[in-house]
């Protein structure tokens, strides 16, 4: 690969995101996911991931695609995993994970499948930011476009961190929704 340029911008807006995740990952959990028994953090192997924001006796599952990434389960979430049960999740943590989906849809479906009804899903997904590893990175959401992928759910809060002098064009989203009844 030729050499990349890397723009302040980007360096500040990486900063940004992953300040604004470590954040909503603690509070989200403590607010939405207190009483959790078993949590499943997608593809957490650039971040901290919730373990150090779970409470002892927490069973902590950890889901990539990646053979080599020491998860606990492999598996891709655009499938169906039929070797995770249904409503097995309390909660289902997705941070910085939706962008590198080939098929998002398919992605918050196979979530909603082993979601517990009820339970939360937490998700942030960059906007106003650049490609970046692991490729591919597919996508990037509106607040529209979360809505619409999250229309099975009840959307409990969404929210944006906007960039200075920038109308209209976030940084990062965080997302909370919930399971509903079917």
């Amino acid at each position: 690969m030729a050499d990349v340029v890397v723009s302040q911008m980007d360096v500040e807006h990486l900063k940004i995101i992953r300040s604004n995740v470590s954040r909503f990952v603690k509070r989200a959990l403590q607010q939405y996911a207190a009483g959790a028994h078993r949590i499943l953090d997608i593809a957490p192997h650039d971040q901290e991931g919730v373990a150090p924001h779970v409470k002892s006796g927490t069973k902590v599952d950890t889901l990539d695609i990646n053979a080599e990434s020491g998860a606990t389960i492999i598996a891709d979430i655009c499938t169906t995993n039929d070797h995770i049960a249904a409503d097995t999740y309390d909660c289902i943590v997705c941070t910085e994970v939706l962008e590198h989906t080939l098929q998002p849809f398919k992605a918050i479906e196979e979530m909603g499948r082993i979601l517990k009804e009820g339970a939360p899903i937490l998700i942030s997904t960059p906007f106003n930011f650049r490609i970046h590893g692991p490729l591919p990175d597919c996508w990037r959401f509106t607040e529209h476009g979360l809505r619409a992928l999250l229309s099975e759910f009840e959307i409990v809060e969404l929210e944006s961190v906007n960039a200075v002098g920038r109308d209209l064009m976030p940084i990062h989203y965080t997302t909370v929704a919930r399971k509903i009844a079917r």
